[in-house]
């Protein structure tokens, strides 16, 4: 009677009958005047909205600045749908309290000091032949120099490396068209030999700046520290930098701010830094010949400095592998053209863009044309005879970005809080549109490669001010999506993001990345070999040696095996678990209560836990993902106990269950039979080995199935006994084996009517 009367309801509501003007829907005009809304945020919505179940054309990966991390985005939908743990730990991923991601974070230590937070810039996505090609992420920390390696195989952390001479860098990371190598550049001079001081009245003499280029193995998907090399570089400011392209390709460029080389001390009466550090008209490009310098090195002509690989100064002179351009002062952004012909900077404190000649300083260089040399001796080449043309923009020009179109470009403006449009072949501007506020980086799709895709635009804003609800002083960045499709843009959605201050982002076509969605049984995600603590089931087992407890144990819907782990004070307990599930998005999670542990556990993927059982006591584990309908079943308890302790009752507690219990329990495993054959006669009619993620369900579901005939015989064997409650609890078992496989095949049956499944004939 109550579904029936829930029904009715139900329909009453649908129809309208018996409902005043309130229960009366809404036309689109209604909804339109009751928010305020116009023409143009009906376009607006139109282009950005995703229906439920749909995808994002790009996806855009976005610094998480402060917050050490890497955020996931759609475009244009601007739902965010990852954070991607690297520099910092991570909680929902246990990401620095599981052994595994601790090791990873460990290497980004700094001469043994942990570092337990970050300030991500730059990401990068691995090319090839200058086109993205969605197989790496890299990121760089600025705070303490370090770089790191994301696989998008599976969007995880895979590598950070330490910097071995650097005290800061912001202009990383930046990949060559083959991503050959991935190179970074250091911010504020220093000396380069570690624990040596010097103090700043030596600072033109002892202080260094430097540019790293780090050798990349693809196949293995990581850095090499031992095939990477730095070039010497004098003590101005390096910043940001971009790799040539086509023509240009074998060089890197990269800007600087105080080549003054000015020292402030406010506090000593002083001129402060920003004074001091803006006071010529122009800083240095550096341009440099990459690949000659990897050829140098491996000839034997680098000098070791912290056991690094380290071209001076002086032998890069000497070698016709650097070379200074002078650029408006206090510049930011170096932005190659697409096809490689000219190098775009802008000053942060100018109204133009500078436009400079691959060919014209190349030209220069061939000719021994130089207008002078710098303090250490190395060439400048003229600014008349590199540039190609200057273009007025407006206000703090910062950075460049190009479209699809042939010489379009898109440049940010900071102080005018505008993004310019402009023809750099023509040099002329096409448009602007102000953005919301103070505008840092920018970034159209792809729009560093050699073949940018256009349709969107993201302004990243430093400033909110008023676009979004008040939480407080403390206020979200603000990223607004662009429409760059027509001759006009178009504001099209403001998204905050208040995860740190977010930097730089790249964007990618979402078809370009291949992401699995499970792991083969047993692997250490972070190194992507077997991991010595995988088991499968029927392997699970406590090994005790000495003090020291080792657990291999499993997870699935909707256990953990082993459900008790028993232990003494003192023991050094290490958990092992490995997720057996084959469905996607079947993760489980795994924490102890109050021993700081915690695990995130893909399918297929085994990872291990370590602590110090070091108070007795009962603790309770549990899954920390909600992963089934007894996703709050799934747990277990740490019993710590105190040394020589021996059990006082025999007996487990239990409660009653009769021989009617058992047979209700009978009937409910052979109605949900009934649904698993009409499911399994279902997906076995059609074509489903055609999809990989079905046969994936498939797999699993058999798993699940595959494991009732030895719950079986122990209810059987059980009933035979008249032990009633064992009897109860096994065929309960089957039937949780039956549930798991039912939602399993339930889904199957559901992606192959709604992806095009054929019948089979």
């Amino acid at each position: 009677m109550k579904r029936l009367a829930i029904k009715t309801v139900a329909v009453l509501l649908a129809t309208g009958f018996g409902a005043g003007p309130a229960w009366a829907a809404e036309t689109l005009q209604d909804v339109m005047k009751r928010r305020g809304l116009g023409q143009q945020d009906l376009m607006a919505a139109v282009k950005t909205y995703t229906p439920s179940g749909k995808r994002d054309e790009f996806l855009a990966f976005s610094s998480g600045g402060q917050s050490g991390q890497v955020l996931v985005y759609g475009i244009p939908s601007m739902r965010i749908l990852k954070y991607i743990a690297v520099f910092t730990p991570e909680p929902w991923q246990g990401y620095g309290y599981d052994e595994e991601s601790k090791a990873i974070l460990k290497d980004g230590w700094i001469e043994g000091k942990e570092i337990t937070w970050g300030d991500s810039h730059h990401p990068a996505i691995s090319e090839t032949l200058g086109q993205y090609d969605g197989q790496f992420l890299f990121i760089n920390d600025k705070a303490n120099p370090r770089l790191a390696v994301i696989d998008l195989r599976d969007f995880e952390t895979k590598q950070i490396v330490v910097n071995p001479i650097y005290k800061s860098e912001h202009g990383g990371a930046f990949v060559t068209p083959d991503t050959e190598y991935v190179f970074e550049a250091a911010q504020y001079a220093a000396p380069l030999e570690r624990g040596k001081f010097y103090p700043l009245e030596e600072f033109n003499e002892k202080y260094r700046g430097g540019m790293t280029y780090w050798k990349f193995d693809r196949e293995a998907g990581r850095l090499v520290p031992a095939q990477s090399f730095s070039i010497e570089l004098p003590p101005y400011s390096q910043d940001l930098s971009d790799a040539g392209k086509g023509p240009s390709n074998g060089w890197s460029f990269t800007n600087s701010f105080c080549s003054e080389r000015y020292v402030g001390g406010i506090e000593k009466g002083r001129p402060p830094f920003e004074a001091g550090c803006s006071a010529k008209d122009t800083d240095y490009l550096h341009v440099i010949n990459w690949k000659k310098a990897a050829e140098l090195v491996a000839q034997g002509k680098a000098q070791k400095i912290n056991g690094h690989n380290v071209l001076t100064m002086d032998t890069a002179v000497k070698e016709g592998i650097l070379f200074l351009v002078p650029e408006p002062k206090s510049p930011h952004g170096v932005d190659v053209t697409p096809d490689g012909k000219y190098i775009i900077v802008s000053g942060k404190l100018d109204t133009h863009v500078s436009v400079y000649s691959f060919d014209k300083i190349q030209a220069a260089i061939k000719a021994g044309k130089f207008e002078s040399k710098d303090p250490y001796g190395i060439p400048v080449i003229g600014m008349r005879d590199a540039l190609q043309t200057q273009v007025q923009l407006g206000l703090g020009p910062l950075h460049t970005q190009y479209d699809a179109k042939q010489c379009v470009a898109y440049t940010s403006l900071y102080v005018d809080s505008q993004v310019a449009k402009w023809n750099y072949c023509e040099g002329k501007v096409l448009d602007k549109i102000p953005v919301h506020y103070n505008i840092g980086h920018l970034m159209t799709m792809e729009g560093d490669s050699t073949k940018p895709k256009g349709r969107y635009l993201v302004a990243l804003n430093k400033l909110s001010v008023d676009r979004f609800n008040p939480v407080g002083p403390l206020h979200p960045q603000n990223h607004q999506l662009i429409d760059i499709g027509n001759d006009k843009m178009q504001l099209l959605y403001d998204m905050p993001l208040p995860l740190g201050e977010p930097h730089y982002a790249v964007a990618i076509e979402a078809a370009k990345l291949k992401p699995g969605v499970r792991y083969k049984v047993g692997t250490n995600s972070r190194t992507d070999k077997d991991h010595p603590g995988k088991v499968r089931a029927g392997e699970e087992r406590i090994e005790r040696k000495g003090n020291k407890v080792t657990v291999y144990g499993t997870l699935i819907r909707s256990h953990i095996t082993p459900e008790i782990i028993e232990v003494e004070i003192g023991d050094e307990v290490t958990v092992n678990l490995t997720n057996l599930e084959r469905a996607e998005d079947e993760t489980h999670g795994f924490a102890i209560s109050t021993y700081n542990v915690h695990a995130s556990i893909e399918p297929g993927k085994t990872v291990s836990v370590k602590f110090k059982a070091d108070k007795e006591g009962v603790y309770p584990y549990y899954c920390t993902e909600f992963c089934s309908a007894l996703h709050l079943e799934m747990q277990g308890y740490l019993l710590v106990k105190p040394k020589g302790w021996t059990p006082t009752k025999k007996e487990i507690a239990k409660a009653a269950y009769t021989e009617t219990d058992y047979r209700a329990t009978l009937k409910k495993i052979v109605d949900t039979q009934a649904v698993i054959d009409s499911v399994v006669a279902f997906i076995t009619s059609t074509n489903y080995k055609d999809f990989p993620d079905v046969v994936g369900m498939v797999e699993d579901a058999t798993d699940q199935l595959g494991k009732i005939p030895d719950a079986k015989s122990r209810h059987e064997a059980a009933a035979a006994k008249k032990d009633w409650e064992h009897a109860n609890l096994w065929a309960e078992q089957v039937y949780q084996y039956q549930v798991k496989a039912a939602d399993i095949g339930l889904r199957a049956k559901t992606y192959l009517e709604q992806n095009g499944a054929k019948k089979l004939k």
